[in-house]
């Protein structure tokens, strides 16, 4: 009899165990669908290039050799001024003490709620009324570095705050000043941290067309546009797009790798906040000045100009603005939930199938958000067409999915490694399916990641401009292409609502990441 219920308790768990392999099959189906629509039209477009260079059809257009040399020297100058804004300020900020310094760690935040594009156009603006003239590579530079240094200053003071801290304490103990620390032991240890944030830097310029356009630079991201749109010279843009993706990879390659390199200086340095160096007198002033400048430019410009022309409100405020604004903050909420969901159904399955197939499925699911806007888009309107005359509006929201599915899952995973998974593993175990481990155990858990996923899509579809651009339907403006459009028509005061709305909710979108900056205070690295 005892043999009996037993055997009949074994049955039971076969087969509840099988029914849920049989769930999770079709979780994993809804991913490898959701990773292909991803990587498809990308495959497509290289597969493209591939057979044109074969066929000797590909070529990089009129003056493709002089957009790529642009795209080098926009990079090179742009990751020199950026890196050096952020690592300095990332290391004044991780371990030095001086008055202001908590306010200042937060507002180098504030770069990223201003795009690129609508900084160049402002400045363009002020400088037409002052007799200045903004054009060419050195304010692209500029504009650009302002614009993205955040990206090396979140890593490099992450890694300043938890890497040799004993190094540090014993250079303290011997008066060895902070500029000398910084040269001799901060900078080494760190230099994998800075060199991700650059890659990601570098991944932000050439993506970047508004700003490169409004200042005449000769970019690829420029280039690919002209010869699709312009010149009506696919084969021109397929060629430049194939060099965008051949820099891409290669700036995601050397960011994975520092990023490995970094974790490995890291690791077991983590604890208690270290003593700071307390600067007083000149250089506590220096340090004000260093730490401030940068995203008192950022935010500061774009204020007194809206402060300039506040008297064109009245004149922008009408029932087209109205329309422009629902129209993009429905497709930035439609964009937004499409994506979030994606995400989330990528990261669960990846925390409960650890394989190294799934794991490459994750990571490549991921790949869009370094790839050029520009490049998404031709590569949505080669493969969207004949057979298939997938509707612009289609196009678009999947464009969005491509670029920004990163953005969503990476918040989700790094929340997923701090649920133990035996809480998974009891749901389970009492009969409940995956759904129900999803819907009632890890959603509530999942709130902050989820809510800060869905703003910052959100918010980053709002503010793309080169997707949005080359796939809208006609006469479907959103507020980016709004801003660009009266740029270059030089009217941009009548783009004033426009551009306070992207301020402000890019400000919005910035202290979601306030939380990144309390880690690497306590010393958390991920």
């Amino acid at each position: 009899m005892a043999n009996k219920n037993l055997e009949s308790i074994k049955n039971k768990n076969s087969l509840f165990f099988s029914t849920l392999k049989e769930e999770r099959s079709l979780l994993k189906l809804l991913t490898i669908i959701i990773a292909g629509l991803i990587l498809w039209p990308l495959f497509n477009l290289i597969g493209e290039g591939l057979n044109g260079l074969k066929n000797g059809s590909v070529n990089l257009g009129l003056d493709g050799l002089k957009q790529i040399r642009g795209t080098f020297f926009l990079l090179f100058g742009s990751l020199s001024l950026g890196g050096i804004i952020g690592t300095a300020n990332g290391w004044i900020l991780a371990n030095c003490k001086f008055k202001g310094r908590e306010f200042l760690r937060i507002t180098q935040l504030t770069p990223l709620a201003i795009p690129a594009y609508l900084l160049s156009a402002i400045l363009i603006d002020l400088g037409s009324i002052n007799g200045i003239r903004i054009h060419g590579m050195g304010w692209g530079i500029v504009i650009m570095a302002l614009t993205t240094y955040p990206y090396v200053f979140l890593l490099s003071t992450e890694s300043f705050a938890i890497c040799a801290k004993k190094q540090l304490e014993a250079c303290r103990t011997l008066g060895v000043g902070p500029w000398n620390s910084f040269l001799r032991v901060g900078l080494p240890m760190t230099i994998p941290a800075i060199g991700a944030g650059l890659a990601l830097m570098g991944m932000e310029v050439i993506n970047e067309l508004g700003a490169v356009q409004l200042l005449n630079i000769p970019t690829i991201s420029a280039g690919i546009v002209e010869n699709w749109m312009s010149e009506n010279n696919p084969s021109g843009a397929i060629g430049l797009a194939l060099i965008a993706l051949i820099i891409v990879i290669s700036l995601v390659a050397f960011e994975r790798i520092l990023r490995r390199k970094s974790r490995r200086w890291s690791e077991g340095l983590a604890g208690e906040d270290s003593p700071k160096w307390e600067l007083k007198g000149t250089r506590a002033i220096l340090s004000q000045l260093l730490c401030g400048i940068p995203p008192t430019l950022a935010l500061g410009i774009p204020i007194f100009w809206a402060i300039s022309n506040a008297d064109q409100i009245k004149q922008g405020l009408n029932l087209d603005l109205m329309a422009l604004t629902i129209r993009s903050l429905s497709i930035g909420l439609i964009a937004a939930c499409i994506t979030l969901f994606s995400a989330l159904f990528i990261s669960v399955l990846k925390r409960w199938d650890q394989s190294k197939i799934i794991k490459s499925i994750s990571f490549a699911s991921g790949i869009g958000y370094a790839i050029p806007g520009v490049v998404v888009a031709i590569s949505l309107f080669s493969f969207g067409g004949i057979p298939w005359n997938l509707s612009p509006i289609v196009l678009l929201i999947w464009g969005y999915l491509v670029r920004f599915l990163a953005v969503a899952k990476g918040g989700i995973d790094a929340a997923f490694e701090r649920i133990p998974p035996n809480i998974d593993e009891a749901a389970t175990g009492l009969g409940s399916n995956w759904p129900k481990v999803l819907g009632k155990i890890h959603l509530p858990l999942l709130k902050g990641p989820l809510t800060v996923g869905f703003l910052l899509v959100f918010v980053d579809t709002l503010k793309e401009l080169p997707l949005t651009f080359v796939l809208r339907p006609f006469d479907f403006d959103t507020l980016s292409v709004r801003i660009f459009q009266y740029a270059g028509d030089e009217r941009m005061a009548e783009s004033l609502l426009p551009a306070m709305i992207i301020i402000l909710l890019g400000l919005l979108a910035s202290s979601a990441l306030i939380p990144t900056l309390d880690k690497s205070k306590k010393g958390n690295f991920q």
